[in-house]
């Protein structure tokens, strides 16, 4: 069997996570695909809620949160406030307002049904909790968390609470 991975890091891995989703040419590969997204600073939602972190997912908690082995879990998901990011949920952090570019030509649902159907291992670093080199701050980044690993841990715990594909989250 042959099998091809793409992975990424960083600015990698938030082109690796859009990819996954979007790709129109994996399905006529006649290869396995997989892929590998390591510590994007931000994602595309395939919705327009947002993680609602309370108790160890919280902030401050998220701030400390390399002193902690343990991934956060306490998310909940609901409507985000938008007069906090009017463009909170447009293309590339979420799916809104696509035209023109390669995703324009896929719908959002088959762009959700892709996502959950491809294989991903998502790695999140216990210490990517400093805004540093490359941490995208912008509103609507910071709609989807405080930190790289707090983005990271609601993305996943979202994807896998929706009944989505099961997916691998490591460190």
């Amino acid at each position: 069997m042959r099998v091809s991975v793409v992975a990424g890091h960083s600015a990698g891995g938030q082109f690796v996570s859009r990819y996954e989703m979007a790709n129109r040419v994996q399905d006529n590969l006649g290869v396995t695909v997989s892929y590998v997204i390591a510590n994007p600073s931000s994602y595309a939602w395939p919705d327009a809620t947002r993680a609602l972190p309370v108790d160890d997912a919280g902030p401050a908690n998220a701030a400390e949160g390399w002193k902690e082995d343990l991934p956060h879990t306490k998310f909940s998901y609901g409507k985000f406030d938008a007069a906090k990011a009017p463009r909170y949920d447009q293309w590339p952090y979420g799916l809104e307002n696509r035209a023109g570019g390669y995703t324009a030509k896929t719908n959002d649902d088959q762009l959700r049904r892709q996502l959950a159907s491809r294989t991903a291992t998502y790695l999140l670093s216990q210490v990517d909790t400093l805004p540093l080199g490359g941490f995208d701050d912008s509103p609507a980044a910071m709609a989807q968390g405080p930190t790289r690993r707090a983005r990271g841990e609601a993305f996943v715990k979202y994807l896998e609470e929706h009944t989505w594909a099961p997916r691998t989250a490591g460190r």
